[in-house]
């Protein structure tokens, strides 16, 4: 009796069919939302020639999607505590469909850029209810299977994005193509949008409870929102208008408004109010370390697509479909190891994130020395395959584990705040992360000639150099793991 009472308990509970449905729809959303961070890079080259777009303009695609999507999460997520998470997701998701549309239509470089801003920011909108509804339907036995599912969605959906780019370019041409690169999210958006209205249960149908009483703190949001334009601003158009004066003077005041933040942050939360990013979190140093260690991977991980598109098409004259094909040994990688990521996490503890970071940094090191040491004219995807298939196989066991490691340094309450600032600064560490590999692949090129010859030297040396800033960023990533805990509760 006691041993089928005590098997009894240990099953896994019953999880209804329609967890499951709304899983799949809000993981459908999700996919878009972070396909778009890495399907565009491949059509950043005929965008370039399409719009006669600037460089800088190249960097603002990837980097103002990136920061209006981190930017908003955590607003977003508070709204959908206070009013129930279906109807946000459902308007998030309404947003970036049509945001999607306007991308494809922009007819100069500013319309697109406007448009990538709002599509991040409605990604932003939609993108937290996933967690809500995980935390929601799920029960505690079952939410890590459901977290890592969504772990390796999002591993998946960003190391696919140049193959499908690629594909879709080579398929309907460059002109055509590229706006499809946007359009491919239309269909994919109307059906979640139908499902998600269909399926996604109200706040009044599940057990949720009443989300306390706070409001949205605007000021810490604004002052935020300028600290990081003012950053990213002189990041991205520094190289571009020769470092005036303008620049340093920017990036000043956005360091000012980051430190004001912070100061905000702690007497807003002194006033008995709900700060948007708590400043008690940051008390502990292993948080902060993780916090950190976000930034990092993130800048380091979501920047090797931006390079190796460029060199590929730009440098060496190759198509969308070929730089597409050179980050398959990487999505590869990132499929196999994602799908053990949560039994990985289970057996060894931080060590997950310890084997993948140092396979990251072993990946792109070696990317680096390849791109550092091997001849324009010899240069091919053979000669990446290895190196990006060992930092994909590093991603993919990172890319899931890593939250609930950095959550697990916090007390219980503050895991939801916790969840949210990560979150945030992983879009961050990719808008950063873009905007100064964007500056250091175009600030040292220098072709020295006429002829095909000499584009392809110059641009295999800067992108030598951009995968040298990347494989920094993935040192400091494999340092940053150790803060962590051995073990996520």
């Amino acid at each position: 009796m006691s041993t089928t009472s005590t098997s009894a308990d240990n099953a896994a509970p019953a999880v209804s069919r329609r967890a499951w449905q709304s899983l799949i729809v809000l993981l459908m959303g999700m996919f878009i939302a972070l396909l778009d961070t890495t399907i565009v890079n491949v059509a950043l080259p005929i965008i370039r020639t399409s719009l006669e777009a600037s460089e800088a303009t190249l960097s603002w695609i990837i980097s103002g999607y990136a920061l209006a999507f981190g930017l908003a999460l955590i607003p977003a997520g508070r709204v959908g505590d206070r009013i129930g998470h279906k109807w946000v997701f459902f308007t998030g998701l309404a947003l970036f469909t049509v945001a999607s549309l306007a991308c494809g239509l922009a007819q100069n470089d500013l319309q697109l850029v406007a448009a990538r801003i709002v599509q991040g920011l409605a990604g932003g909108i939609f993108v937290p209810a996933v967690t809500a509804y995980i935390q929601l339907l799920f029960p505690p036995q079952m939410r890590g299977k459901a977290f890592a599912i969504m772990g390796a969605v999002i591993g998946v959906s960003s190391a696919l994005g140049p193959i499908i780019g690629g594909l879709i370019i080579e398929a309907a041409g460059s002109e055509s193509g590229w706006r499809l690169v946007f359009w491919v999210n239309l269909p994919f958006g109307l059906i979640g949008l139908i499902l998600a209205a269909k399926i996604l249960p109200t706040r009044s149908e599940i057990d949720s409870p009443d989300a306390p009483a706070r409001g949205i703190d605007w000021v810490g949001l604004a002052l935020v929102t300028a600290g990081l334009v003012a950053i990213l601003v002189p990041l991205i158009e520094g190289q571009d208008t020769g470092w005036p004066t303008w620049t340093y003077v920017t990036l000043g005041a956005g360091i000012v408004l980051i430190g004001l933040f912070g100061a905000w942050e702690v007497r807003y939360s002194r006033a008995g109010r709900t700060p948007l990013v708590p400043p008690r979190l940051f008390t502990r140093p292993a948080f902060t370390g993780g916090v950190i260690l976000a930034l990092v991977y993130f800048a380091a991980f979501t920047s090797i697509f931006f390079t190796i598109s460029i060199l590929w098409q730009t440098g060496l004259g190759n198509s969308a479909l070929a730089s597409g094909v050179v980050s398959i040994p990487f999505a590869i990688g990132s499929i196999i190891s994602s799908s053990q990521s949560n039994r990985l996490a289970e057996r060894l503890g931080r060590n997950v994130l310890v084997l993948g970071t140092a396979l990251v940094t072993l990946g792109l090191v070696w990317a680096w020395l390849v791109l550092l040491f091997t001849d324009a004219s010899a240069l091919t995807n053979w000669k990446l395959l290895l190196p990006l298939f060992i930092a994909g196989l590093g991603n993919g066991a990172f890319i899931a584990p890593n939250a609930q490691f950095i959550v697990a340094t916090v007390d219980r309450p503050d895991a939801g705040a916790a969840s949210g600032v990560i979150s945030t600064m992983q879009r961050v560490g990719s808008a950063i992360g873009i905007a100064i590999i964007g500056s250091v692949l175009f600030g040292s090129l220098n072709v020295m000639g006429p002829g095909e010859d000499a584009v392809a030297t110059a641009f295999t040396d800067s992108a030598a150099h951009a995968m040298g800033v990347s494989a920094g960023f993935a040192v400091l990533a494999f340092v940053l793991v150790f803060a962590l805990p051995r073990r996520a509760h």
